[in-house]
């Protein structure tokens, strides 16, 4: 609203002096002024609440942010705790695991020395036994040698004697003489020596012969059976020929 100059000279000059105070107007401009005013405030107080309910909540949120950062916190140190006992608990498992991966390298060790010198062992009797078997080999070759010779000997003496020798029993030997008797050629003449023992004895004589305690003991102390056999059948001839 515009205020207009007032000419008071003017207003006192005149029969009726009146002032036009336009207080329609001023009511209408005062009016518009207290609605601004109670725009402004009301917007003024929207603006403050608006601002406090948002630091309301940034503080609600903060306070819900450091609540879970404390409780995350929390689950860290338990979290930590756990894995510093978990690793307490490695570390002891660690230490015992190279005491028994030490015990058993020492083990191993050991082990291996121990086959080392079993296996020296093993050479040292493989060398024996091949010496061994080399050594039978020749006794095996000797007495092959000597069987021969034996048994080419003992052929001619049976032969020359007109005698047969066997095996009947563990230990004893059948001796058989034929042609002893020269009115009957075939008639047999036998006894059975037991060579069981050093002292050889005999166990049975057909016929009987009444000298054999003295020819068993000159094949005691001689050891000769070619000897004693030759002998008896001397003593089975003579016997034809000594009175009954």
């Amino acid at each position: 609203m515009r205020h207009s100059h007032v000419d008071l000279a003017s207003v006192l000059a005149e029969p009726t002096p009146q002032i036009d105070l336009k207080l329609s107007a001023y009511e209408i401009s005062t009016g518009n002024f207290l609605k601004a005013v109670t725009h402004y405030t009301n917007r003024a107080i929207a603006e403050i609440t608006k601002h406090r309910n948002a630091q309301e909540a940034d503080k609600r949120r903060l306070a819900e942010r450091i609540q879970a950062v404390e409780a995350e916190t929390n689950q860290c140190k338990l979290r930590e705790i756990e894995l510093l006992a978990v690793l307490s608990k490695e570390q002891e498992e660690r230490r015992d695991s190279e005491q028994s991966v030490s015990a058993l390298k020492h083990k191993l060790t050991s082990i291996r020395e121990r086959c080392a010198a079993i296996d020296a062992e093993i050479e040292q009797y493989r060398a024996i036994t091949s010496n061994l078997r080399r050594e039978r080999q020749r006794e095996e070759n000797i007495l092959c040698n000597h069987a021969a010779e034996v048994t080419a000997e003992f052929a001619a003496y049976q032969s020359c004697l007109c005698c047969h020798i066997e095996g009947i029993e563990a230990d004893q030997l059948l001796i058989r003489f034929s042609h002893v008797d020269e009115a009957n050629p075939g008639r047999e003449f036998s006894f059975v020596l037991d060579v069981s023992a050093p002292s050889y004895n005999v166990i049975t004589t057909t016929p009987p012969l009444s000298n054999l305690p003295i020819l068993l003991n000159d094949l005691k102390e001689t050891g000769n059976i070619y000897r004693f056999i030759k002998l008896m059948r001397m003593a089975f001839s003579e016997s034809l020929h000594s009175p009954s």
